[in-house]
């Protein structure tokens, strides 16, 4: 699915978000820099928009993804990131390895995103941390039916305009129903093992920045 919609993704994720998409980057940006992190892993990088942000002298920034048509728009858009084919559950690289694990609106399409989570533990340093943005609950419950109105009319229409293949973003209103909240999310890292976990929202609730640190011992 990914695959098809791979050169067009981008523009597309603007379209849908009226152009929100940029500002939740900027804020997972903000969240990472205090970290001062040398190694980055940005999982369900897509074609590296997300992973660019992330680049400077000093920091080693792979991209992960498990759609291959995705892997190969953005090694010639980025050519400086090291892109990786990488399944989520079972990630292509050694313990301890980096020292922030981070994916923006993938771990919802994980096959088993619990896994996942303790495959990101497994592959961070020691104190390292994990940054989350995904989809999330309002926390305005009363703006609801709105919004729900804009995911199951408004957004497969705006998909048919700016996609070749709007039928990829069919799946997009019932996976966001059915995502957990913040607090079961919170729940997850902290099962996981990670220490410190807390999130923020951003646009009302409809995404939530998720952060953990692994503990040094």
């Amino acid at each position: 699915m990914f695959d098809s919609v791979a050169q067009n993704y981008d523009r597309t994720n603007d379209l849908l978000s009226f152009g929100q998409d940029r500002i939740w980057r900027r804020a997972v940006k903000k969240t990472i820099e205090p970290f001062a992190a040398k190694s980055i892993l940005d999982l369900a990088a897509g074609t590296g928009s997300s992973s660019a942000v992330f680049v400077k002298p000093g920091v080693r920034v792979v991209a992960g993804d498990f759609s291959e048509g995705m892997l190969a728009v953005g090694r010639k858009r980025h050519p400086q990131i090291d892109f990786v084919f990488a399944d989520a559950t079972a990630l292509p690289f050694s313990d301890n390895e980096f020292d922030v694990v981070t994916i923006s609106f993938g771990l919802r399409n994980v096959v088993d995103p619990q896994l996942a989570i303790r495959e990101m533990l497994r592959v961070l340093t020691p104190g390292g941390h994990i940054v989350i943005c995904e989809f999330s609950h309002l926390a305005l419950p009363v703006i609801g039916p709105l919004y729900r109105f804009y995911l199951s009319r408004i957004l497969p229409a705006l998909s048919r305009i700016g996609s070749k293949t709007p039928e990829a973003y069919s799946y997009l209103a019932e996976s966001i129903a059915a995502w957990p909240n913040q607090k079961a999310l919170a729940t997850w890292l902290e099962t996981a093992g990670f220490k410190s976990v807390g999130f923020r929202n951003l646009s009302l609730g409809v995404v939530a920045i998720h952060v953990g640190q692994k503990s040094v011992n």
